[in-house]
């Protein structure tokens, strides 16, 4: 079976910080190109005057960066090699977690399920990487792999090789989910005030095709993008959590 690695992230995933919207994010591609693209980004980092070790984040997006986030961008639309799935939670007010026996956390991990279920073929097997979250994701982490190889009926783990935490400032594609999902961040926020990231939303609106405001279709590939609303909890089955 093809080998694949995804990257996943999170941005404004609190449940009291002070942010509208939540997003998830997952950037994916085969493991024997990973080689390829990590060298790739490396020369756009290079072609751009920046270190090789400098790490790509939408908080860093400013007017004299603007061609390098810019390039990578177009980069990503330009190969066939990388995909994408982000989930929007367009307004956290809707949760209602003591209603449905949750809490912020397993919530937090259902949209990783959601996420990821869309993403996962029987057909071929994934090291999942997350970034960092806290110092207690570990059995979270190892909860969530459960949950997704046996709704996958892949008790044997052959589909879903490995979900883990990593370092985002060590792992560059992962950088790249996490430029993808600020930038679905501050749109679904409402900022405008920042001209150079108004500019890179744009231009994921051009080369995706779709406005951002809706779902796509969840056969869409290169960038799919799901956004959660309270209505969708009806069918919710989660396996496990």
């Amino acid at each position: 079976m093809t080998e694949y690695n995804i990257y996943c992230d999170e941005s404004c995933h609190l449940e009291y910080d002070p942010h509208k919207s939540m997003v998830l994010g997952a950037v994916w591609c085969a493991k024997e190109d990973k080689r390829q693209l990590f060298d790739r980004i490396k020369e756009i980092k290079q072609k751009h005057g920046l270190k090789p070790e400098f790490e790509i984040k939408w908080n860093k997006v400013s007017k004299s960066k603007t061609a390098f986030y810019r390039e990578l961008i177009n980069f990503f639309f330009d190969t066939d090699k990388l995909n994408f799935r982000g989930l929007v939670v367009a307004d956290k007010g809707e949760l209602e977690h003591g209603r449905y026996g949750q809490t912020h956390d397993q919530f937090y991990y259902k949209m990783y399920f959601d996420m990821l279920k869309i993403i996962i073929s029987p057909h071929a097997s994934y090291y999942i990487y997350l970034d960092i979250k806290d110092t207690q994701g570990f059995e979270k982490v190892q909860k969530l792999h459960d949950v997704t190889c046996n709704n996958h009926y892949d008790f044997s783990q052959s589909v879903i090789k490995r979900i883990q935490e990593v370092r985002s400032d060590e792992v560059s594609l992962l950088q790249i989910t996490d430029l993808l999902i600020g930038a679905l961040s501050y749109f679904y926020r409402g900022l405008t005030e920042n001209t150079a990231k108004v500019e890179l939303i744009d231009l994921i609106k051009r080369r995706s095709g779709y406005s951002l405001l809706k779902s796509t279709l969840p056969s869409e590939r290169k960038f799919n993008l799901f956004v959660w609303h309270s209505g969708y909890r009806r069918g919710w089955n989660y396996g496990g959590f």
